[in-house]
């Protein structure tokens, strides 16, 4: 699966038990709740997801005691502009699959329970439907009788285009989950980013005094870099400088970092141009796998093949 900056973020905030813990609980009926021995949830290994659609689902598994029997909690992150109307039937496909596992370890015990929980970060908020039923037309339960013969379940959303500050901090997590809830919510836009910082500057600072708080807050100032569209570095700097100072270390050893991943990146691409130009003038054509090979290439080696150019009796002699 291709990792994607929302991806990244996503699990290294919740792939901990205890972080995935208090998002459940937040959401799920109290009744649930009060089910559910919350110390023995445990990471599962393996995602779900289709691999063309990594781009936009990202997941994590974990088990734990319900009611004394074994049952997983299924958390999945939704990364698109705007939610998918299959979101229902999607989940369906990864929960079979989850049970389909389970059914090939343990061959003759009861299926267990799975409590599926989708976070949405859409910018218009969650539109599709929450319901599998809602996926049918006629919906199952216009017609008497007719619910009971089909399939039925109810995604648990966190939909933080909805929430406030205020809720987003009311949820039972830790500091560093909190703020990546905020980023997925606002580090889209960078005014909205900026308007809100003012909010988060005292979970910045608890996030800063946690163990390895330093590496989790470089990993959300590089999610906010990366999928801004609109942030100004020095305005984010001010903003960092005053609201969160603890964080703006992190903020400019990331931005700096990728400024030179971004001068490096651009390196790469003018010597690859170089030598697709001079392999052109000397040998007329390229074949898709001499591109192919172009592409893939480090700075490095892409220096090298422009110094075989010139000796290159055959353009395989330059890849050589």
């Amino acid at each position: 699966m291709t990792d994607t900056p929302h991806d990244a973020l996503f699990k290294a905030a919740f792939e901990k038990p205890e972080h995935a813990a208090g998002l459940f609980r937040s959401l799920l009926p109290a009744t649930v709740v009060d089910a559910i021995a919350w110390d023995t949830v445990q990471g599962e290994p393996g995602s779900f997801i289709d691999p063309e659609l990594a781009d936009r689902h990202s997941d994590l598994l974990f088990s734990v005691q319900l009611g004394g029997r074994r049952a997983f909690l299924y958390l999945l992150l939704e990364h698109q502009s705007t939610s998918d109307p299959d979101m229902p039937l999607r989940t369906l496909v990864y929960l079979v699959r989850i049970w389909e596992r389970f059914r090939k370890e343990h061959e003759t015990e009861p299926l267990p329970v799975i409590l599926p929980a989708v976070v949405s970060h859409a910018p218009r908020g969650w539109t599709a439907p929450r319901s599998f039923h809602e996926v049918f037309e006629p919906n199952p339960t216009a017609i008497p009788g007719l619910a009971d013969l089909v399939p039925s379940f109810t995604l648990l959303v966190e939909d933080l285009a909805h929430l406030s500050n205020d809720e987003i901090k009311a949820r039972a997590l830790a500091a560093f989950p909190t703020l990546a809830l905020w980023a997925l919510r606002d580090a889209r836009d960078g005014r909205q980013l900026l308007k809100n910082l003012g909010a988060w500057g005292a979970a910045f600072a608890e996030a800063a005094r946690t163990p390895h708080g330093v590496a989790a807050l470089a990993q959300l100032m590089r999610y906010i870099v990366l999928v801004s569209d609109d942030l100004h570095l020095d305005a984010f700097r001010a903003k960092i400088r005053e609201q969160a100072p603890e964080a703006e270390q992190a903020a400019m050893t990331i931005a700096e970092q990728l400024r030179r991943e971004g001068r490096a990146e651009g390196r790469v691409e003018e010597r690859a141009a170089m030598l697709t130009k001079l392999l052109m003038l000397k040998f007329k054509s390229l074949s898709a796998e001499h591109e192919a090979l172009i592409a893939e290439a480090t700075a490095k080696q892409l220096e090298q093949y422009v110094e075989r150019v010139l000796e290159a009796k055959t353009i395989d002699d330059v890849f050589r």
